[in-house]
């Protein structure tokens, strides 16, 4: 399963702490994949639900919360379920939000020892998830230090529930991503340059790789050519753009390296299934990024 993982490239930055987002959706579309972040995902009206945790799969009941370490591979298919309107919230957690020397003192040891287990996946138990369900909800329209010490507190409340069930018999290896460090050098170098035209060759020698070669491994690694996961790096800060500015949509076209709107909004689109002008109007107040 490793092998035909994709390494997700999430939308938190080095300045974020976390970011939550929500939605309601008819299906599970994202490729099994892995990233190096922490994930909680809750999800309601899920019943049919097939959920693939590293070595696990099982098809899951009405709500289920899930916490998944770094770099194990997860994903959630839509199998027999037949609801049209599965509500999500997905939290993705930087693996440093706590360092190690927080992490070391007496009070935060539950939650040293929950993401030392959340290398195996974690599910919590169906009590746990129904009372974290209305502060999960809540969560992204908190504003201020309390969102920050909020989330905190449900990660503690987390730590400290009672039955919770580890998932997968294995757990990540360094060596099962050792492609990984090139990712994220790309990743890095995109974030970086993504306002300007990048060429394949220029990407290519910055990984020591010929195009063609280079073109297969990013396939393989993301489920995108380059200049679709290009494109989707765009399309991913017009999308937080849309969501935390003001700024016009022609102003982000062009902060993102679209020199036409034209094309911008036909490949925003085609990645977001609205238009941007839709999506800033439906998702705003439900993405929430400290």
């Amino acid at each position: 399963m490793i092998n035909n993982a994709h390494r997700e490239i999430t939308r938190l930055i080095p300045e974020d702490s976390f970011l939550v987002e929500e939605r309601v959706k008819d299906d599970f579309d994202f490729p099994i994949h892995f990233h190096p972040e922490y994930e909680l995902n809750f999800i309601y009206r899920g019943k049919g639900v097939r959920r693939i945790i590293g070595d696990h799969t099982s098809e899951i009941e009405e709500l289920e919360l899930v916490l998944v370490g770094p770099n194990v591979v997860h994903g959630w298919e839509l199998h027999n379920c037949k609801c049209k309107e599965i509500f999500e919230i997905t939290v993705h957690i930087h693996d440093d939000l706590l360092n190690e020397k927080t992490l070391s003192r007496r009070i935060f040891k539950p939650i040293k020892d929950m993401f030392n287990r959340a290398k195996h996946g974690i599910l919590f138990s169906k009590e746990t998830t129904i009372q974290m369900m209305p502060r999960l909800m809540a969560l992204p329209r908190i504003t201020g230090i309390k969102y920050y010490l909020e989330f905190i507190s449900i990660l503690d409340d987390l730590a400290k529930s009672e039955n919770q069930r580890m998932l997968s018999n294995s757990s990540v290896e360094k060596t099962d991503f050792q492609n990984s460090d090139q990712i994220k050098k790309v990743y890095d170098y995109i974030q970086a340059n993504f306002k300007r035209t990048i060429t394949l060759n220029e990407i290519s020698e910055l990984v020591n790789m010929s195009p063609v070669s280079f073109n297969r491994f990013i396939k393989k690694r993301t489920g995108k050519t380059f200049v679709t996961y290009i494109n989707h790096t765009r399309i991913s800060f017009a999308s937080r753009w849309l969501l935390e500015t003001d700024l016009s949509i022609g102003e982000i076209s062009f902060m993102c390296g679209f020199n036409n709107i034209a094309n911008f909004n036909r490949l925003f689109k085609k990645e977001k299934k609205c238009t941007p002008k839709e999506f800033r109007h439906e998702f705003v107040g439900t993405k929430r990024i400290l």
